[in-house]
């Protein structure tokens, strides 16, 4: 996964042979990071996507702002574990591939139905395919936040989200 384990373990002063009592290797360990994350990342979607207080496409909006802020306060040191593993993919088990591509269609689809509340709504065009949409969002959203991290601003995400607000069907 790109860090060795000793500095790893080093690092949050844990033993090794107690690293092994609960993960019987590395790769167990990154599986164990991975559902985390997909776990954390899918309540904070559903916070967003499924606030009903809000219109569909602001629930989007809200989700980029919160985003935006989190990564601003931890100094865009921090970006998407999806992302940052997608892009190294090549070096990665095959089960790591599967779930990235399984855990993107989970996000494509709790997008997609948010996509189609506005459809419902009349916010978003009747003959709008919400699937692709969702789908275009993430791909873009992934590319944003790299340039975020890279540029240590929040622009990217900004100039992402306009763009692709911008390009939906009304």
């Amino acid at each position: 996964m790109g860090a060795g384990l000793d500095g790893i373990l080093k690092r949050v002063g844990v033993p090794k042979g107690s690293f092994y009592y609960y993960f019987p290797s590395k790769d167990a360990f990154g599986r164990a990071v991975m559902a985390h994350y997909g776990a954390y990342f899918a309540r904070k979607l559903d916070h967003h996507l499924l606030n009903m207080a809000h219109p569909p496409l602001a629930r989007i909006e809200a989700f980029v702002a919160d985003a935006a802020a989190g990564m601003a306060r931890h100094e865009f040191r921090r970006g998407c574990l999806v992302g940052n593993l997608g892009q190294e993919v090549g070096g990665l088990p095959d089960d790591y591939r599967q779930w990235l591509r399984e855990t993107l269609s989970d996000w494509q689809q709790r997008l997609a139905n948010c996509l189609e509340e506005a459809k419902a709504q009349g916010t978003l065009a009747a003959h709008a395919n919400c699937s692709h949409l969702a789908e275009a969002f993430w791909i873009g959203w992934e590319g944003a936040v790299m340039r975020a991290r890279l540029e240590r601003n929040t622009r990217p995400l900004e100039i992402f989200l306009a763009t692709f607000l911008d390009g939906l069907p009304c």
